[in-house]
């Protein structure tokens, strides 16, 4: 798989496990990454997206700290599922991955055109320039 790929299957993670309670987050992405069509072939690929996910599930309250001080008008608990669950990944990249902050915000907001609403890329943007730029 390709990064761009796997950081999709990442952000589809915590997109679904944020339905859950916290304490069965993990356990979500793990059936997941179970239930894939087509299931990921690699093994090393597999296990990098949970670790990864999990590391992120594990990280959200301080990334929602993050994200409630600088989102004007907004609050994580008003926002688009989609658009908070990229800014999650996008912010845990830079600040615990140290990934260069454009590579970061570019991808979260590639990924926001595709699986958002018609706003959802400025908005994802915005958020993260505030945050991270």
């Amino acid at each position: 798989m390709t990064r761009r790929q796997i950081r999709e299957e990442i952000f589809k993670a915590i997109f679904q496990a944020d339905f859950h309670e916290g304490d069965s987050m993990p356990e979500q992405v793990s059936l997941f990454l179970q239930e894939m069509d087509p299931p990921i072939k690699d093994g090393a690929d597999s296990q990098y997206i949970q670790e990864k996910s999990n590391a992120i599930i594990e990280h959200i309250p301080e990334i929602d700290q993050l994200i409630n001080d600088v989102a004007e008008g907004w609050t994580t608990k008003r926002m688009a599922k989609v658009d908070l669950s990229l800014i999650r990944l996008a912010v845990y990249e830079v600040r615990y991955e140290k990934l260069p902050e454009g590579v970061a915000i570019n991808e979260a907001v590639e990924l926001a055109k595709q699986y958002g609403e018609d706003n959802s890329s400025a908005f994802v943007n915005g958020v993260l320039a505030k945050l991270i730029g």
